[in-house]
């Protein structure tokens, strides 16, 4: 577990950008956790996949209607890097994380979308807190659990695309919002050099979400703002400042992981609901190539 100097980035940046703009630029990049396959000597944070750790009083997530969900992973927020983030993440308990991944699927295959609420059910955050008495759960029996791959921890600052309203608004502020600007951070040496420097999403907590599409915070805004609203709506952008990732969980190999076509799962929350450790009230969606 140890701290990422992001130098390859600093330089990256300083190759492609004027010196006091490529400074500018990373001063605007967020710190995020990144989470990778234990190791060696690395200290464990969490798992992905086995079996997970819940008090005898929490019941294993279910989608009503369609099944049991499937344990992807989880966290101990103690074991992570103290203080790497810049958003209230919990400094104890453990978030683990669940999705319908489709293995109770008979003839009809139900995904959980995030634009359609009677599909939130399929994907869950369990927040077991410091001190409560939990043990391992073995998975249902009619589901089977994905391979378990202990995961470790580094602290990094997270690439934003150019287009980005965190990059967009400070740079270019009368830019239209998500489209290119004239400025050197879209110039397509640098933005080819961002697509080499970090081309999978990876798993994550925090920082700005490595999406595969479009910006998720900008699918779960239109959510959390109504299904039918409109992808040109100017309410979108400031709906968007409210959510933070909360986790994102790659397409893993180790873990027997695969999400759609190399696709990543992600689940954002308001930053006042994760201050208030409201976690029912992530969001999640999925992206894939």
């Amino acid at each position: 577990m140890t701290q990422n100097s992001s130098g390859e980035l600093y330089a990256l940046a300083h190759e492609h950008l004027p010196s006091d703009v490529a400074e500018r630029w990373l001063g605007l990049l967020r710190p995020g956790i990144r989470l990778a396959a234990a190791g060696g000597d690395d200290a464990v944070v969490g798992q992905l996949g086995g079996e997970p750790r819940l008090p005898e009083s929490v019941e294993w997530p279910v989608w009503e209607g369609q099944g049991a969900l499937s344990f992807i992973a989880s966290v101990d927020c103690a074991a992570l890097p103290s203080g790497a983030l810049d958003i209230p993440f919990p400094d104890s308990g453990t978030l683990a994380f669940f999705y319908y991944d489709g293995q109770l699927d008979d003839e009809e295959e139900a995904f959980v979308e995030v634009d359609a609420p009677e599909t939130w059910a399929g994907a869950r955050v369990v927040f077991i807190p410091a001190g409560a008495k939990a043990s391992r759960r073995d998975t249902p029996h009619e589901l089977e659990a994905y391979p378990h791959v202990p995961l470790a921890a580094r602290v990094e600052l997270t690439v934003a695309e150019p287009t980005h309203p965190q990059i967009q608004e400070a740079l270019a502020p009368h830019a239209t919002a998500f489209q290119e600007y004239e400025h050197p951070v879209c110039d397509e040496k640098f933005t080819d050099a961002l697509w080499r420097y970090d081309e999978e999403a990876g798993h994550q907590l925090g920082g700005t979400p490595q999406s595969v599409q479009d910006p998720v915070e900008l699918e779960v805004a239109r959510a959390a703002l109504g299904p039918g609203t409109d992808w040109h709506d100017p309410r979108l952008v400031d709906e968007m400042r409210e959510w933070v990732l909360l986790a994102q969980f790659d397409t893993d190999d180790a873990a027997d992981m695969m999400w759609g076509d190399g696709g990543c799962l992600y689940w954002l929350i308001r930053r006042d609901d994760l201050a208030e450790r409201r976690f029912e009230k992530a969001l999640f969606t999925w992206q894939c190539c």
